[in-house]
C-alpha cells in the first residue's frame, strides 16, 4: 500500500474525549506511537463491538506508549451522544475524532465515496508520524484489537532493533531474522 512509510497528512478536527470536546491535528500523532481506528458510523452494529474490544486493550496500548484514536465521519457531537447513551461506548476512554468533512478518511484512503462513510481501517503510526501498518476490512468483518497489540509490539521491536525483522506469528521474546545474503534461500 502506498500509505506505508508515508507521513500523516495535515488535518484539523474536533473530538470527544472523557467528557470534553478537544481539537486534534496530525501533530497529535507525533512524539508517541498512535493507533488510529476508522469505523463506518456511530449507533451501528459491528462498530460498537470493535470499539469496546479496543477499549479492552487500551490500558495495554497505553502501557506500550501508544495513544488510541477512533475516527468516523460522524461529528464530535454524535460521538458524545453515543457515549452518553450506549453502555458499551460509555466505557471508552480514548479519543473519538469526528470527521464530518471526510478529510481524515480521505487522507488515510478509507473513505467510501459512494456512501460517505469510512471503511474499517486500522493504522499504527510511529512517533515520527509515519504510517507503519495498515489493515482495512470489509464492513461486515470486525477487527480483533489483540492483533493491534501484537502488531504494535512488532513495529516497536523493528524500530528499536535496526537490521532485524519479525517473521510471521512473531511474539515478543521470540527469535527475529537478520536479513542478509547468507540468509537467502535458507528459510
Amino acid at each position: 500500500m502506498a500509505l506505508i512509510g508515508s507521513e500523516v497528512l495535515p488535518f484539523a478536527a474536533k473530538a470527544y474525549h472523557n467528557g470534553d470536546f478537544i481539537d486534534v491535528t496530525e501533530e497529535n500523532f507525533k512524539g508517541k506511537w498512535s493507533v488510529v481506528c476508522f469505523y463506518p458510523a456511530d449507533f451501528t452494529f459491528v462498530c460498537p463491538t470493535e470499539l469496546e474490544d479496543l477499549q479492552n486493550e487500551y490500558a495495554t496500548l497505553k502501557d506500550m506508549g501508544a495513544e488510541v484514536y477512533s475516527v468516523s465521519t460522524d461529528t464530535h457531537f454524535t460521538h458524545k451522544a453515543w457515549h452518553d447513551t450506549s453502555e458499551t461506548i460509555g466505557k471508552i476512554e480514548y479519543v473519538m475524532i469526528g470527521d464530518p468533512n471526510q478529510r481524515i478518511s480521505r487522507n488515510f484512503e478509507v473513505l467510501n465515496e459512494e456512501d460517505g462513510l469510512a471503511e474499517r481501517g486500522t493504522f499504527i503510526i510511529d512517533p515520527d508520524g509515519i504510517i507503519q501498518t495498515v489493515e482495512i476490512n470489509a464492513g461486515g468483518i470486525g477487527r480483533d484489537a489483540s492483533q493491534v497489540v501484537s502488531k504494535l509490539k512488532a513495529a516497536q521491536y523493528v524500530r528499536n532493533n535496526p537490521g532485524e525483522v519479525c517473521p510471521a506469528k512473531w511474539k515478543e521474546g521470540s527469535e527475529t531474522l537478520k536479513p542478509s545474503l547468507d540468509l537467502v534461500g535458507k528459510i
